[in-house]
């Protein structure tokens, strides 16, 4: 969870993230939260998808975090959620979760597009960056 939860290096690792900037976070409360971010804005630039938005985060210790659409120029909607569950040998098995809208009319075979897009470099960045140790 801490490559997840490390906001400022996502430009280094996730595709299309240009800026990645934590706006607030939970600074008192809920253990499972405290210190975590609770609003980040990001810029993105993932072919069909190029936006500004904030997305506002609920985090479940370090076994799962969602996330819901806050305020965005193109997305009208964003919600998602990375899980986390041990696999044995150190190893951990990830789940992601991503449904998004847009402002704009698309087909819906470039919107499942945009999002196989989206949930493939997102894994594929966090698989990477985990494993580089950074």
């Amino acid at each position: 969870m801490a490559v997840i939860a490390d906001f400022p290096a996502y430009p280094d690792w996730a595709k299309g993230v240009t800026v990645a900037e934590v706006r607030s976070s939970y600074d008192a409360g809920d253990p499972q939260q405290r210190g975590r971010a609770r609003e980040v804005f990001f810029a993105l630039d993932v072919s069909p998808i190029k936006d500004e938005y904030t997305l506002a985060y609920d985090w479940s210790g370090d076994d799962q975090v969602t996330w819901t659409l806050v305020e965005g120029k193109m997305l009208k909607a964003l919600e998602g959620a990375y899980v986390l569950r041990p696999a044995g040998a150190g190893a951990t098995e990830v789940t992601y979760r991503l449904a998004l809208d847009v402002n704009i009319p698309l087909i819906g075979m470039l919107k499942r597009k945009g999002e196989k897009i989206l949930i493939d470099t997102a894994l594929k960045g966090l698989k990477k960056r985990v494993e580089s140790g950074a």
